[in-house]
């Protein structure tokens, strides 16, 4: 079960929106995505074949994150990760926006507000976890 206290974090920190967010606010986006990865039959679906190493670069607040999808489970964490699948650099409003399911990540990358480094493919494979778990973080939370 995802813990209550983090969904109710996650939403005031939602609540709040990308531009309120902190650089730390991605462990959490990141620590929900693995939670809930257990739970959610189709999130769960979606990562059991998947082999993605990402690595976010926030560029105006000098942090990176990374983000790992492998053999149906994620792990994460804070710095480099060694042979990302994709990079992506952002500012920390965009990156933000992203996880938080306001940015798209497409027309962002379209607009130039996000650079990506390496396999697009894995990139858009990415963008569907996004998608799946802020679909069940929605679930989870419309009753908090």
């Amino acid at each position: 079960m995802v813990d209550e206290a983090l969904l109710k974090s996650l939403k005031a920190k939602f609540d709040g929106g990308a531009d309120a967010a902190k650089p730390e606010d991605m462990i959490d986006v990141f620590k929900f995505f693995k939670a809930v990865s257990t739970e959610n039959e189709d999130l769960a679906e979606e990562l059991e074949d998947m082999d993605i190493a990402v690595q976010q670069i926030l560029t105006d607040v000098d942090k990176k994150y990374w983000i790992k999808a492998q053999n149906g489970d994620i792990s994460y964490g804070e710095g480099e990760i060694d042979n990302p699948s994709f990079t992506f650099s952002c500012t920390m409003a965009v990156g933000a926006g992203m996880l938080f399911g306001e940015v798209d990540a497409t027309s962002a990358y379209m607009a130039g507000d996000i650079t990506v480094e390496g396999n697009l493919q894995d990139a858009m494979a990415f963008q569907e976890i996004i998608e799946l778990a802020m679909e069940a973080f929605e679930d989870l939370t419309e009753d908090l």
